[in-house]
């Protein structure tokens, strides 16, 4: 799929269109349901949901109901803070510029690709992968935790955590602060951190609970 993205040029396809539709600056860059509601709001909320997850976390280990939960949640928390983290050290590695920072879109700067070598005197930025959406993707670890709690449910935690990414990326998309293949890097990484937390800690649970069900 990215290298797809590539080769169909669909980043600046896409991002011309966003910018032209605004009149060929980004109008909406600042826009309140943008900003303050899907941006910074959004943030909150999947802040929250951690910080949930994380009380739930330290519940089951008390003698509660939720001690049979201790390990699923454990993938949740470790597995969402997983994949917020990388992304973030991988953005501090690879200098990447977002659309509202390029000449071509208003902006100072060339477009310098991926794997091309940076001028010298180019100032590093830190849009490589899309930080917001990840904080949307990450909660594709609600897939594998309800997999192994509630297996009926999983397609609602995938709805979940897909959604959140979807509605998060395009956000910043339409702002100008990310590319579609930000997105999907994004995206790729917390599900690549998900699949490998849920072979290492659920999966003798989950075969458990599944049996249990039959």
């Amino acid at each position: 799929m990215l290298l797809m993205l590539h080769w169909l040029d669909l980043d600046f396809r896409i991002a011309d269109a966003i910018y032209h539709l605004q009149g060929s600056r980004w109008a909406l860059q600042d826009h309140r349901l943008l900003q303050q509601v899907l941006h910074l709001g959004g943030r909150t909320l999947s802040q929250t949901m951690g910080g949930v997850v994380l009380i739930a976390l330290l519940a089951s280990l008390l003698p509660t109901s939720l001690r049979r939960w201790r390990r699923p949640l454990l993938f949740l928390f470790l597995a969402v803070a997983g994949s917020t983290l990388a992304v973030s050290i991988l953005k501090s590695l690879v200098p990447m510029e977002c659309p509202w920072d390029l000449t071509r879109y208003g902006g100072d700067l060339p477009f310098v690709g991926l794997l091309e070598r940076r001028p010298a005197d180019m100032p590093d930025t830190v849009c490589f992968p899309a930080g917001h959406a990840s904080a949307g993707y990450a909660w594709l670890a609600l897939y594998f935790f309800l997999a192994a709690v509630r297996p009926r449910w999983r397609w609602l935690g995938l709805a979940t955590g897909l959604g959140m990414g979807l509605v998060f990326g395009f956000a910043q998309q339409m702002r100008g602060a990310h590319f579609l293949s930000h997105d999907l890097w994004a995206m790729m990484i917390c599900l690549t951190v998900s699949i490998g937390l849920a072979g290492w800690l659920l999966k003798p649970q989950t075969t458990h609970l599944q049996t249990s069900l039959r």
